[in-house]
């Protein structure tokens, strides 16, 4: 199986700690040359210096604000202009909790903001390095509520599936030109994400911090919360040669969690 990615030039945004890094570190590894992205410089030069590196390896990060979309665009222009792309992987830290009828027009306009109109921006800038290679991988990170929505998620479950139909979209209009466009869904993983969510859940309901991660526990049959490393390999598997005939699927890596198929 060829899991090789030397000679290809991978993106991760939302880098500088948990899927994100841990997916840095995976495509790294298999020999890709690494660009991370995320809002802190001093965080990302961290996980730049820890980054597998083979002799011609080159990695780098850039500095960046999701919400800033034109900052956003230029600095991704220039990544991509001095090596192009093959490999993007859009992380993007989720939307605060709540009911979805609750939330406020802001709320779902800047997470519209955050996750989808800064994931067209990136890919509008790394797109032509990809056509012009026939290479290209898309896998964005979004969540298991593309298939079923998550209770007091209500502006995440919404903007999730909007990435959702939007890569499903792209899947078909960019595959004649060897770009394949897949979604990793992770399930309950070790990352500051769920210790919001474990913190958000024992405000609401009074519980204890170990009794509300049993009561969730319960609903996955492999009994644990993933590790970031164990997200991160099927994504590096999907950016992979090996992967070419895998496009526009959504992939649960929740260890069972989700009842739907």
């Amino acid at each position: 199986m060829d899991l090789d990615l030397t000679g290809k030039h991978a993106l991760v945004l939302g880098a500088s700690q948990g899927i994100g890094r841990a997916t840095a570190r995976e495509l790294a590894a298999l020999g890709a040359d690494v660009t991370v992205l995320a809002r802190s410089a001093e965080a990302l030069d961290e996980v730049v210096a820890t980054l597998p590196r083979h002799a011609a390896q080159k990695h780098g990060f850039v500095a960046a604000d999701m919400n800033a979309h034109a900052e956003l665009r230029a600095r991704v222009e220039a990544v991509a202009s001095a090596t192009p792309v093959h490999i993007l992987v859009n992380n993007s830290g989720g939307p605060p909790g709540g009911p979805a009828h609750a939330a406020a027009l802001d709320d779902f306009r800047s997470a519209f903001d955050q996750h989808l109109v800064a994931a067209q921006i990136v890919l509008q800038a790394v797109l032509p390095g990809m056509r012009g290679a026939g290479y290209g991988r898309i896998v964005n990170v979004i969540s298991t509520s593309v298939k079923e929505p998550i209770r007091n998620l209500g502006v995440s479950n919404t903007i999730r599936g909007a990435v959702a139909s939007w890569a499903k979209t792209l899947a078909t209009e960019l595959g004649p030109f060897g770009i394949t466009v897949n979604n990793v869904l992770p399930g309950y993983t070790k990352t500051q994400r769920l210790e919001q969510i474990l913190a958000e859940r024992t405000r609401t309901t009074g519980d204890g911090a170990d009794a509300v991660a049993a009561r969730m526990l319960s609903s996955v049959p492999l009994g644990r919360f993933a590790e970031p490393a164990e997200i991160a390999a099927a994504i590096a598997f999907l950016a992979s040669p090996a992967a070419a005939y895998i496009n526009g699927v959504n992939l649960p890596v929740d260890g069972g969690r989700t009842l739907s198929l």
